[in-house]
């Protein structure tokens, strides 16, 4: 690995174009590609050996000292990981000298990170903010109650779509949401969210397609789809008003977590409704199947207000 490093950089250009293209997340892969470059201009900054889990360990203890992250360091040598992976297996390295550097320890997270989230008073009162007088309004209060409601992710709720919303036995679901890592799951969704939804599709007139579609500042619906910016700057319209500082998309996510889970839902059901990779495990050891009649979203103790166009929300 170490002369392969010294090769013209067509040529290592072709090995991190070799680990890039097994990764399918374009997150992942600019996360990658940066990582790549990184470690690039880390051996060749100084004469270095050969590389090995060694020089490894030297790069990983480097970016320690810099001050950086467990989570970042841990995605750098991720990186460094795949690329090993990938040149051993179109023979430009020993498997042997592959193995020894896959077992580069990542960093350790020392404690837990806090999220950030709502109480129930907060979160019913984002969600009835925003002036269902207006087209925007009405797009908002329905966008945040899917985000509270059922714990999507900023870019599931882009993608949402009207076929997604269906009834199951007697009540409505977000059938087969494709989440993270393409992962395929069906969420529950409260009554107070579809009625959002059905209030916003029938003032914008849209009942097919995208769920959530962009508002102009004329309050007139225009092309193209919501983006996952475009959520994130909607809910900071938002927050300020409301004395929420650093709000972000995901804390509504989490929001959705708590909220439920202080309602007593069943945390392999909450697991389940956010569709987080350990969801499989627990499946094969516990046998949990999703209970439709008993999801989640009923234990958040939330609902909308019915106020009339243009009233102001108390605070």
């Amino acid at each position: 690995m170490g002369e392969l490093i010294k090769y013209e950089l067509g040529q290592w250009q072709r090995l991190k174009a070799l680990a890039l293209d097994s990764v399918t997340s374009p997150h992942s892969k600019r996360a990658y590609e940066s990582a790549l470059n990184h470690f690039l201009a880390w051996y060749h900054s100084e004469s270095r050996p050969p590389i090995s889990k060694a020089v490894v360990n030297a790069y990983k203890a480097q970016l320690a000292e810099a001050g950086l992250s467990s989570s970042t360091i841990n995605v750098r040598l991720a990186a460094v990981r795949k690329l090993v992976c990938e040149a051993a297996d179109n023979g430009l390295i020993t498997p042997d000298l592959a193995a020894g550097i896959a077992k580069v320890k990542g960093a350790s997270r020392l404690g837990v990170r806090i999220g950030n989230w709502l109480d129930r008073r907060q979160a019913e009162r984002l969600i009835n903010a925003p002036d269902t007088a207006t087209i925007a309004g009405k797009r908002d209060r329905a966008l945040f109650s899917v985000l509270i409601g059922c714990g999507l992710r900023r870019s599931e709720a882009a993608a949402l779509t009207f076929a997604h919303v269906q009834q199951r036995e007697g009540r409505w679901v977000i059938v087969d949401l494709i989440g993270k890592h393409g992962r395929i799951r069906s969420v529950p969704m409260p009554a107070w969210a579809k009625i959002a939804i059905d209030e916003w599709s029938a003032a914008s007139g849209i009942h097919m397609g995208l769920v959530f579609r962009p508002v102009n500042k004329g309050d007139r619906l225009t092309d193209g789809s919501l983006s996952g910016n475009c959520i994130r700057l909607a809910l900071r319209k938002y927050t300020s008003e409301l004395g929420l500082a650093n709000l972000a998309p995901h804390d509504l996510r989490r929001t959705y977590a708590r909220l439920a889970h202080q309602g007593r839902a069943k945390l392999q059901q909450i697991q389940i409704s956010l569709g987080h990779s350990s969801i499989q495990i627990t499946e094969r050891y516990l046998g949990v199947k999703q209970n439709l009649a008993d999801a989640p979203c009923d234990h958040l103790g939330m609902k909308l207000y019915s106020l009339p166009p243009g009233s102001k929300l108390a605070a």
